[in-house]
Parts: structure tokens; C-alpha cells; sequence
């Protein structure tokens, strides 16, 4: 017998409904169990991740899982954490880095995944897609911004840049982050798996 949310993971790793968009082909990559108590919004899968068919396999997935305070064990437990990018799909690459996730993934999915994780404590948004996705009008009109006002989003949502290379960049030149939003964000991490 299989629960509502394995037989939703099969329809979403077996969706097509992009295929003709996605130069490299159709991979559907997410991770999810219904114990899972935080939820990783992201921006769609890289080219090392559509090879790979793992979420976050690559240095964002280090850098965030650093951000975070937990280990690769923990991160790739569908118990505890679930992973789901705004696109499930790689979309390839245009000038200056990847394509934006497809429009239809989000509102063909989400709504129907987070409803069968009933123990969802917590949801990470790594990226202006996921801010625009989950905060809409409520967020700031910058990244930057947007993360520097996490505490107006608990406890139910923590925004995030997205982890890129970029991010090294963005995290010197913004030493708040570490000093202030990085330790909060463990600390929420850390609550919602209890």
C-alpha cells in the first residue's frame, strides 16, 4: 500500500508537462517524507544536480546545509527535511547562469506536496524565486533586504539568498549575515527537527 505522498513524488518524477523547454531533457528532482519538519524551497535543480538526480548535489548544497548547522546525513533525510525547488526540472543555461525554474512547476505542485507533509515546522526560501513564490507581495524589493527582514516571515518561513557562488560574494559584502541571520537560522533549524 502506498501513501498519498509516495504516489505524488511518482506523478511528480514522472511529470513531462515542460518537456518541450527543457533542453536537456526532463529529471524531476525532489526529496520528501512525511515526517519532515523543514522544507527547502529552492530555485530549480544545476546541471551537476540533473546529472546527478540528487538535490542540492553540488557546492550550493554544501553552502547551504553550512548556513543550516546540519550535516549531509540529516540534509538527506526525507524524514526530517524535505526538498523542493520552485522547478523541479533543470531549465539550462542562458547568459550569466541558469534559466529560471519553469512557471508551471510551483502551482502544479506545491500545493498538493506541502499538504501531505503535516509535520512541516519550518520552510527555507533560498532565492528571489522561492521570496516571490511564498512571500509575494510581502517581500522587499531586494534580496538583500528581504533576508535582512527574516524575522517579519517566522516562524513559518526563513528567506535565504540563494546559496551560488554568488552568495560567497554577497556574504562579505553583507557581514550581517553571518553575524546575525546564520545563528538565528541554526537555531531555527535546530528547533524545528526536535
Amino acid at each position: 500500500m502506498t501513501s498519498p505522498l509516495e504516489r505524488l513524488l511518482v506523478d511528480i518524477r514522472s511529470c513531462a508537462v515542460c518537456a518541450p523547454h527543457l533542453p536537456h531533457g526532463v529529471r524531476p528532482v525532489v526529496q520528501a517524507g512525511e515526517g519532515a519538519r523543514i522544507v527547502v524551497v529552492g530555485q530549480a535543480p544545476g546541471a551537476k544536480v540533473h546529472a546527478s538526480g540528487v538535490p542540492w548535489d553540488d557546492a550550493s548544497g554544501a553552502r547551504i546545509r553550512d548556513w543550516m548547522g546540519i550535516d549531509c546525513t540529516t540534509f538527506y533525510d526525507s524524514q526530517r527535511v524535505a526538498l523542493v525547488p520552485m522547478g523541479f526540472c533543470y531549465p539550462g543555461r542562458r547568459a550569466g547562469g541558469d534559466r529560471p525554474p519553469r512557471p508551471e512547476c510551483a502551482p502544479l505542485w506545491h500545493e498538493s506536496l506541502f499538504a501531505v507533509l503535516p509535520n512541516r515546522r519550518l520552510t527555507l526560501l533560498a532565492g528571489v524565486y522561492a521570496h516571490a513564490g511564498y512571500l509575494g507581495d510581502r517581500r522587499s524589493a531586494t534580496v538583500t533586504e528581504t533576508v535582512r527582514r527574516f524575522r517579519d516571515y517566522g516562524p513559518a518561513f526563513f528567506p535565504l539568498p540563494h546559496p551560488s557562488w554568488r552568495s560567497a560574494i554577497w556574504v562579505r559584502t553583507n557581514p550581517w549575515f553571518e553575524a546575525d541571520v546564520a545563528p538565528a537560522l541554526r537555531a531555527a533549524v535546530r528547533e524545528a527537527l526536535l
